[in-house]
């Protein structure tokens, strides 16, 4: 009897110890949080197959105003954006902000989204309480999730009835086996036969303990979540959590052989592993639970959706909360485009800019290394982080609500044999026939078809450029190409350039945008600084001046 009262004494020790160290991880996590709010992750890297898994797999159907292509994501380098504007605590909070940047919903979602990030911009209390629910989904196996939902049920073996036959098998000869002992016998090659079936459908279970796992965690974090009133007050449909309880119980059975590999001791593994094989249990339930898993697979979509949403939402207050200049665009009507102290998020101590055009687009020239090509990708990153997420970093923005097209990084592809110029032409065409399109468009480009020649690269560049800006689309295009600035002013191009200046034999850039075109350009400043000599520098001045006029001669 004495024994049984130690035991009982020990296990409300571990009991007690157990809850003492929850509550101390629990206090360091609230500091870390408070410590870690309004600043970018410390993390450096960044595991993009893995994130842009639910964007890959769950876009094909949905009806978005636009789904931003592999081409303008990589134009506009948004996979280092992500890295600055992920504040997200969960794996799936990250996996669904990446899929949010990458959708441009209608405004009305928009502004649906605003309204819960406001509410963790100013309720403290709510939002760290928020985050340590998400702490709880917060390792790399949290992105294994949306594959129970994605991943094609796996073949029902044809002898189903045999495990279920086996199974009744061991349970009546154990039964039997206290009346006579004889019937243990028969436990014997039963036993191996299950062992045969166990471990050839161990591959199959296998595949699923990360994600099951990870669906048995989530659905308690969701289920806490929805207890906060503020938190149920943006979502309608909350009966995902209902619907999912019931195949709770047979994820958990799947996944306690997952914690037993991790938090258990050798023992208490061998033995489940012993009565699962001799009542053939994992085969069972496992085909059992894919059933459940079919049925539910809507249910566990919006669940990974409800915890993305929220988590995306704090996300998005802690970029707010950082020490940044930011702003909530205004999305116009017309062909307009404002917007004030506009600035690049990657860049220290980044110039910023000012930018106003009114039924117009805009013809950017200026020097190499001026800033270009930076100032395009810069409105275009505001103008797509505005849609999706509703901040800018920009003291002002007002723009229509576009969609966002791009070419900017253009090039040969050996695989196919295919050119420079023959690759920015399919692109090219590919923007002509989206120009055709209803819906307000921002185009970008850089350089266009620098990979011909002068005559032919200005021709073509200023009737494409024409036929792209009609209707309500905006065109914002970065040239070298000063003779582009007489042919387009007239109709309807804004030209504006950066410039530079050379100070104690070096040169100067100060980044800030000019109306007008250059008067200049720096390539043969730069051989000079560089000390090529005379005779080159005074051939190379005398030929730029013939050149240019000849050019001009040709329009």
């Amino acid at each position: 009897m004495n024994w049984i009262l130690g035991l009982v004494l020990v296990l409300i020790v571990v009991y007690l110890v157990d809850i003492q160290i929850k509550k101390l991880k629990t206090k360091s996590t609230r500091k870390i949080l408070k410590e870690n709010w309004g600043k970018p992750k410390t993390e450096s890297y960044f595991n993009f197959e893995l994130i842009n898994k639910f964007f890959e797999n769950h876009g094909s159907s949905e009806k978005v105003h636009q789904k931003i292509s592999d081409n303008t994501w990589n134009d506009l380098d948004l996979n280092e954006v992500f890295k600055f504007i992920d504040r997200t605590t969960s794996k799936i909070g990250q996996q669904y902000l990446y899929y949010k940047l990458r959708t441009i919903k209608p405004i009305s979602e928009l502004k649906q989204f605003e309204e819960l990030t406001g509410i963790f911009s100013s309720n403290m209390k709510l939002r760290i309480q928020t985050q340590l629910e998400l702490s709880k989904i917060a390792s790399d196996k949290g992105y294994f999730l949306e594959e129970i939902f994605r991943s094609t049920e796996s073949e029902k073996p044809g002898n189903i009835w045999l495990f279920y036959f086996l199974s009744t098998g061991a349970l009546m000869s154990i039964i039997l086996g206290f009346f006579d002992p004889t019937w243990f016998l028969a436990l014997v090659p039963i036993f191996f036969i299950n062992l045969v079936f166990h471990y050839k459908n161990k591959s199959s279970v296998q595949y699923y303990l990360n994600g099951v796992s990870q669906l048995a965690a989530s659905y308690v974090v969701a289920n806490n979540l929805s207890t906060s009133k503020e938190i149920k007050s943006f979502f309608q449909d909350l009966d995902f959590l209902k619907s999912a309880k019931p195949i709770l119980s047979k994820i958990r059975f799947i996944e306690w052989e997952k914690k037993l590999d991790n938090e258990y001791t050798l023992f208490f593994w061998f033995i489940s592993e012993m009565i699962k094989i001799t009542f053939n249990l994992e085969p069972i339930l496992f085909y059992n639970f894919q059933k459940s898993l079919k049925n539910n697979r809507a249910e566990i979509k919006k669940l990974f959706i409800f915890i993305g949403e929220i988590d995306s939402a704090v996300s998005c207050a802690s970029l707010r909360a950082d020490d940044i200049i930011s702003c909530k665009p205004k999305f116009l009507d017309e062909k307009q485009v404002n917007a004030k102290e506009i600035y690049h998020p990657l860049i220290e101590q980044c110039v910023p800019n000012d930018l106003m055009l009114d039924k117009s687009s805009l013809l950017l020239t200026g020097s190499n290394m001026s800033g270009k090509t930076t100032f395009i990708r810069t409105f275009s990153i505001n103008a797509l982080v505005g849609q999706t997420l509703n901040i800018c970093f920009a003291s002002k923005f007002e723009a229509p609500f576009f969609k966002i097209f791009s070419s900017i990084r253009v090039s040969d592809d050996l695989l196919t044999k295919t050119s420079y110029y023959l690759e920015e032409v399919v692109r090219i065409k590919e923007l002509i026939d989206i120009s055709e399109s209803e819906d307000n468009c921002l185009f970008i480009l850089d350089e266009l078809f620098k990979g011909t020649n002068t005559v032919e690269r200005i021709a073509a560049g200023k009737s494409i450029l024409s036929y792209l800006n009609k209707k309500k689309h905006i065109v914002m295009v970065s040239t070298h190409d000063l003779e582009l600035s007489d042919l387009l002013r007239n109709r309807n191009f804004d030209l504006y350039h950066f410039s530079e200046t050379i100070e104690n034999e070096r040169l100067f850039f100060d980044h800030k945008i000019k109306p007008g075109k250059p008067k200049s350009g720096n390539a043969i400043k730069i051989l000079e600084l560089y000390d090529y000599p005379l005779e080159i520098m005074e051939n190379a001045r005398s030929l730029d001046k013939i050149a240019l006029g000849n050019e001009k001669n040709e329009f």
